[in-house]
């Protein structure tokens, strides 16, 4: 059932990065929102399929999604920032615990 988080991860990711596009014309919000969105998908096909890799490329997402926008949350402060960080956090924590389990 792990694959159902990856693929929300991967439409709120995409999404983002369109609404991001959408209000500032900005084409590296729609480049990194595709790029993450695209990854979480991959991870949670993966997963679903019950190959090799998949909770390791989700974790690969998460730690990119929180590395751009963790230091964004602590510089700026504004809550999307704010909340991408935290769910890459938990994310990413949850993707571990299932390497863990798994090992």
């Amino acid at each position: 059932m792990s694959h159902h988080t990856s693929y929300t991860l991967a439409g709120l990711c995409a999404a983002g990065g369109i609404a991001g596009f959408a209000r500032t014309r900005s084409i590296p919000s729609l480049v990194a929102g595709l790029g993450v969105g695209i990854l979480y998908g991959t991870a949670g096909y993966l997963i679903q399929q019950n190959k090799d890799y998949g909770h390791e490329t989700a974790v690969a997402a998460s730690t990119i999604l929180g590395g751009a926008m963790i230091p964004r949350a602590l510089k700026t402060r504004k809550p999307v920032p704010v909340a991408l960080s935290v769910i890459s956090i938990a994310a990413g924590s949850y993707y571990v615990k299932k390497i863990i389990d798994y090992s």
